[in-house]
This record gives structure tokens, C-alpha cells and sequence, in this order.
């Protein structure tokens, strides 16, 4: 399934080093979430679902994938 992310509004968290290192997201059509890699912005993305994309974001901030 190929999904436009050409467009997008993508973002940075708020918790990215200025150095241009991070994972950009942004907010699709039909609830789905696109995320790439800042420094190739050209290149591929990863598209989820919505609500796969909330339990991912709820597990990160409770700690579950630390290390």
C-alpha cells in the first residue's frame, strides 16, 4: 500500500538534540501516523496506524522499552 506523505507536517519532539539526529513523525490522512529519519527526509517512511501508534507512544512513557 503506498500512502502520500509528500505534504506532511512532520515534527520533532520537543526532547531532540539540535544536532538533526532524531525521528520526525507527523499526523496522516485517514489517522495514520508517518515517521522518518530527519537526516534523510527524501527517504522512506514508516506509516502506522493510529492506534498502534498511541499504545507505542503510551508504552515509551512508561518506561517499558528502557534499557
Amino acid at each position: 500500500m503506498n500512502i502520500a506523505v509528500t505534504g506532511a507536517n512532520w515534527f520533532k519532539s520537543s526532547y531532540s538534540r539540535p544536532n538533526g539526529e532524531c525521528v520526525e513523525a507527523a499526523h496522516l490522512a485517514e489517522g495514520l501516523v508517518g515517521v522518518r529519519d530527519s537526516k534523510n527526509p527524501a527517504g522512506p517512511a514508516l506509516v502506522f496506524d493510529g492506534n498502534a501508534w498511541d499504545a507505542f507512544v503510551s508504552e515509551l512513557k512508561a518506561g517499558t522499552f528502557d534499557r
